[in-house]
């Protein structure tokens, strides 16, 4: 599967509760992290998506939100997930920060310049990247 996604997690779902719009599935993934997905009940039905069936929840570095203390956080995003940077590469306007999560998976995020040092972020630190359910692409094979 090819894909202009910058993070693509594999993994398996392993639920889904079917609303009367939306569905939401649950994907764990193979390092155990839990995403969750918000997406219609057309896109479930025409991907048949059941428990158990693989999966890969894809997800845009754009809509990656970094922050410190995340986890501690009330915060109406759904999917926070937390790790050590790993690479910070720097332009004039957007950053790229990629973030090793505690189960191993490589999770990469674009800022702003003026957020990345406002953050005072650097190489090794602890941080949390934060993604809206609504913002995970689910894709099966």
């Amino acid at each position: 599967m090819k894909t202009s996604a910058r993070n693509t997690l594999a993994g398996t779902i392993s639920k889904v509760t079917k609303g009367a719009v939306n569905s939401e599935v649950v994907l764990a993934t193979e390092a155990g992290s839990e995403i969750v997905a918000v997406i219609t009940n057309g896109s479930v039905e025409a991907m048949r998506l059941k428990e158990g069936m693989k999966a890969w929840a894809l997800v845009k570095a754009s809509w990656i939100i970094i922050g410190k203390e995340m986890d501690k956080s009330k915060i109406s995003t759904r999917n926070i997930l937390c790790g050590l940077v790993e690479t910070i590469r720097e332009g004039s306007v957007n950053d790229e920060v990629s973030i090793r999560l505690q189960g191993g998976e490589l999770l990469t995020g674009v800022i702003t310049d003026g957020s990345l040092h406002r953050l005072e972020l650097h190489l090794g630190e602890q941080v949390c990247a934060a993604f809206k359910a609504s913002s995970v692409i689910v894709a099966v094979d």
